[in-house]
């Protein structure tokens, strides 16, 4: 019962599984057999295997029976197997955090909280940050210990007699005298009355003024012991750059260096947020030269994996504001001359007005035109620089350095790559580089289809959506028919058999996705 109830299915609800492990807290012969769960529980719940196979609602139900099977262990059970369960949290932990789902380290970080603190209270607490979301109020509402055969009308007892106790005490400090103590605020002498100032709008006076060139925001910002004027040509570089491009391709390169190995050394309010749109004004404003330039260090050693994927967020924010339509839109010109009108400062006679109501109201139309205008096509500023962005980061991802190995631990990473090639994928349809980028694409999910980890097959099923979508679809039969019927093959097993929900879910929108392009192109083919 508790093998098939607890470790192989996972869609009883909290009650059926606190009734479960409560009949075995019941009888003393058949606590032995509760801590001997608990702990078998704590081995899976803490497995890398179980943490890469298992879905994630599975791992949820194991992490509630975690939870209830502590709330349940009385004090002398627990100091007896204190150490074994540590050994295993703290393994568990450990893996949970490598993960590169952000609900399985979420996971790990609630329960580990709760679990260290039930087993070892004496000891220092473990203290996470975590987004609180509804599964996390969840977990740490099991928390709390229930002991066996508590009686509930004996709670309900206490609780309903704590508050009749209030009005007799309110009624016995209404009739008392209040006296106020000597020297204190209610004396005539006072100061209350007075109004305080309002000081909301009052700004803080620095000493340094905010740069007004570029080249001085470069200054400030690779060496100056101002800190005053380090923040205000972080803040002020953005709008800097926007305004004055040509400057700033003049030192673009030596700009995104400086932001890319900018630490925050104060408590700069938003610090990355204004690093990241600086090096995306940088990057957009010059964008060959910079794409390159990040590119490079993406796979060069003495750089952490915050940095890594700090690029790989740039380049991608880059390509949208590239890629977005309007973006060079000039200012409307003047339209051509039309029929003679009225000058603005003398007013139209009245009975022109009255012309003009007569006319509307007795000319009948038959169909109203659209009253928007149709917005003029702009060119797509991603497209001449699509190979400078998607190439060099596709080139090298199975050569392993010193102190990055994508095919290795730094699994995170590489989900986020294949998230950011699909990204820049969609982002170059109807551009000449889209063909070429879209074979090498595949190739890369085609190496990487068979990956352990969630994350990055989630990656690799968004970039087959991104091919799909990008590249045209008679492109896509006359030069890959064998690779498209093998990406179909693999997209089935995936939406079969993929122990991940969202995996699941992409393979099918993909299988969607080929269908209507097979629908597509059968009247294009046929005779």
């Amino acid at each position: 019962m508790t093998r098939k109830l607890l470790f192989l299915q996972y869609r009883h609800k909290t009650q059926e599984l606190r009734s479960l492990l409560g009949y075995l807290a019941l009888d003393s012969q058949r606590r032995p057999m509760l801590v001997q769960v608990l702990k078998e529980l704590l081995e899976t719940w803490g497995s890398s295997s179980a943490i890469r196979h298992t879905p994630l609602e599975q791992q949820c139900y194991v992490s509630k029976a975690v939870l209830l099977g502590l709330g349940l262990l009385d004090e002398v059970e627990l100091r007896a197997s204190r150490e074994e369960l540590l050994a295993s949290l703290m393994a568990g932990v450990s893996c949970r955090l490598d993960s590169s789902l952000p609900a399985a380290r979420r996971l790990g970080m609630v329960v580990a909280e709760v679990a260290s603190a039930r087993i070892q209270p004496e000891g220092p607490p473990l203290k996470f940050q975590y987004q609180d979301d509804e599964l996390s109020r969840e977990l740490l509402a099991l928390a709390t210990p229930q002991p066996v055969g508590d009686s509930p009308s004996r709670t309900s007892l206490q609780a309903a007699s704590a508050p009749a106790e209030t009005p007799e005490k309110g009624a016995l400090g209404d009739g008392a005298p209040q006296t106020q103590p000597q020297g204190s605020d209610s004396e005539p002498d006072s100061d209350d009355e007075f109004v305080p100032y309002d000081m909301s709008g009052d700004k803080e006076l620095k000493s340094s003024k905010a740069p007004t060139y570029v080249r001085d925001c470069l200054e400030a910002l690779s060496a100056c012991e101002d800190w005053e004027r380090w923040e205000a040509a972080l803040r002020a570089l953005e709008a800097l750059v926007l305004r004055s491009p040509a400057a700033t391709r003049e030192v673009s390169v030596e700009l995104t260096r400086a932001l890319l190995h900018l630490e925050e050394r104060t408590s700069v309010v938003g610090f990355d947020g204004l690093r990241q749109r600086a090096l995306v004004a940088v990057t957009v404003t010059d964008p060959a030269p910079v794409a390159e330039y990040l590119t490079s260090q993406f796979y060069t050693l003495n750089y952490s994996l915050r940095q890594r994927m700090d690029i790989l967020d740039v380049l991608t924010l880059a390509a949208q504001e590239l890629s977005r339509p309007g973006r060079l839109r000039k200012a409307p010109q003047p339209s051509s001359p039309g029929p003679p009108s009225w000058p603005d400062n003398a007013p139209a006679p009245a009975w022109r007005a009255v012309v003009e109501e007569r006319i509307r109201g007795k000319t009948r139309r038959f169909s109203r035109g659209s009253a928007r205008s149709i917005p003029a096509g702009d060119p797509n500023s991603f497209s001449a620089v699509a190979g400078y962005f998607f190439f060099p980061l596709i080139q090298r991802f199975d050569r392993p350095l010193v102190t990055f190995d994508l095919l290795g631990d730094d699994h995170l990473v590489l989900g986020r790559l294949a998230h950011t090639l699909g990204a820049l994928m969609y982002l170059a349809v109807n551009t000449g580089a889209a063909v070429a980028m879209g074979k090498a694409l595949l190739e890369f999910v085609w190496a990487l289809r068979f990956h352990s980890d969630a994350y990055v097959r989630q990656g690799l099923l968004t970039a087959v959506s991104a091919v799909l979508l990008s590249m045209p679809a008679q492109r896509l039969l006359e030069d890959l028919p064998d690779e498209l019927l093998e990406v179909r093959s693999w997209l089935a097993d995936v939406a079969e058999q993929d122990p991940d929900e969202d995996c699941r879910a992409l393979a099918v929108k993909a299988l969607l996705l080929l269908q209507k392009l097979s629908d597509k192109l059968l009247p294009l083919t046929a005779p």
